[in-house]
């Protein structure tokens, strides 16, 4: 029953829920229990062929506008899951987005967030991916290396008030995946203000929980995107209110040992794609 499929270029989503449970008639069908997952649940991404259920698959327009079909692979979790959070979020025109981590992630975040027309920080301790940040829609960035956690929250208190922007209601996304992410992504709930924790790392870290009823804040966390969002997402990225192609570096597969050392060992520049 595929068969308007053949020929079809499309987005493999991340997470491909059932349809049909009580979470996907919820509209969480994100963290559908009975989801499955190209390269988790069964074989994909580093294969030159896979197969995949038609129900939810991403269909692209024929013209792509001068991309090659591989480099919007990465709309697939890596631009889908930070658009899902800002919208749970709320974020909102003129409010502060704080993103911690601007890697793979977090690049995208920083875009979102300007394309809803908030304020954005860019934090992180790498030089470099702070100057990315910065030319891809952060209004101001910080380096982490520079202040511990309650130095973080007064310097970025001064920073708003100078800028004339607000220092409640603060939208703060974790996107690095580590301990000491989390625990400045915490430091900086503010009155009002919303914490998205959508990076992971297996450490543990001490928090204490009443500040979230102090400041009347929300704190969510975010597991990937509902393949709903996924058209919205490749929009914006062919209409170039996302920037993809300085983010994207094409690979053969047949190199993936060694792209996957360099990725290991930090070398590389920007996210890789194997092409068969």
């Amino acid at each position: 029953g595929c068969e308007d499929w053949q020929g079809r270029q499309v987005v493999v989503p991340a997470v491909l829920p059932c349809g049909e449970c009580e979470l996907c008639a919820a509209g969480r069908d994100n963290i559908c229990q009975r989801q499955r997952m190209p390269g988790n649940d069964f074989h994909g991404g580093f294969a030159s062929h896979l197969a995949v259920p038609a129900r939810f698959l991403c269909a692209l327009p024929g013209d792509l506008g001068g991309f090659p079909l591989a480099e919007l692979s990465v709309v697939a979790d890596a631009i889908t899951t930070p658009y899902q959070s800002v919208l749970r979020s709320g974020l909102a025109a003129g409010e502060v987005a704080i993103v911690i981590g601007v890697g793979g992630v977090g690049l995208y975040m920083v875009q979102h967030a300007r394309n809803r027309g908030a304020q954005v920080i860019a934090i992180d301790v790498d030089p470099s991916r702070l100057q990315a940040a910065a030319a891809q829609g952060a209004a101001y960035t910080v380096n982490a290396r520079e202040f511990d956690e309650r130095e973080l929250r007064k310097h970025l208190r001064a920073a708003c008030k100078a800028r004339g922007w607000p220092d409640t209601r603060w939208r703060v996304f974790e996107t690095s995946g580590t301990a000491a992410g989390q625990r400045s992504a915490y430091s900086l709930l503010s009155f009002a203000g919303t914490l998205g924790v959508v990076g992971f790392t297996m450490d543990k870290t001490e928090l204490r929980l009443s500040n979230i009823m102090a400041f009347d804040a929300d704190v969510f966390g975010n597991w990937g995107c509902r393949p709903a969002h996924y058209p919205a997402v490749v929009a914006d990225v062919l209409a170039g209110r996302i920037e993809v192609r300085r983010n994207v570096r094409q690979f053969p597969l047949s190199g993936i040992n060694a792209v996957i050392a360099d990725a290991q060992a930090h070398r590389l520049d920007a996210r890789a794609v194997l092409v068969p």
